[in-house]
């Protein structure tokens, strides 16, 4: 009885995606490529700034990245996408500098950590940043675009501001 089983849990994936819609198979669901554009707009005297990375969703499993590791500038946002398109990101960052970075603590080097609330469709997704206090925060938006597999050039990572 034990190989009808391991063949069946093998199998049903791939008959889910040969035979099924995307909506029917959830963990591939929004897997692929895709761009993601960040946008904090200017707060007092901080600098806004706009940040298009590419990122990668794998097994409803989120994972973008800009910048050089350990680096100033350098950024990560990741999360776990639920079924119904909904997720909870962290976003995670080491200040580049402080005319880009909210808070009396915010210094070149500093770490700095948020979460955001998003939600994905087929092929696109918006998400907020948390503000935490408000009165230092501000209220960043993420937009989410899926790369088609003609989309021979990734984007750049490149900041309109760097930050």
């Amino acid at each position: 009885m034990r190989k009808p089983v391991t063949l069946l849990v093998l199998c049903v994936p791939a008959l889910c995606a040969l035979l099924l819609s995307s909506t029917a198979c959830p963990a591939q669901h929004f897997d692929g490529s895709w761009s993601t554009k960040l946008t904090c707009p200017p707060k007092g005297n901080t600098e806004g700034y706009t940040w298009l990375f590419a990122s990668t969703i794998q097994n409803n499993s989120f994972h973008g990245e800009r910048g050089t590791v350990d680096q100033p500038g350098y950024y990560t946002l990741d999360g776990k996408i639920a079924d119904n398109g909904s997720a909870k990101l962290i976003g995670q960052g080491i200040v580049y500098s402080r005319q880009y970075a909210r808070g009396v603590f915010a210094h070149k080097g500093g770490d700095y950590s948020y979460e955001v609330k998003a939600q994905f469709l087929e092929t696109t997704g918006t998400g907020t940043k948390s503000e935490g206090l408000g009165i230092v925060g501000r209220a960043c938006t993420f937009e989410f675009t899926k790369r088609q597999a003609t989309d021979a050039t990734p984007p750049s990572g490149s900041p309109s501001s760097p930050q």
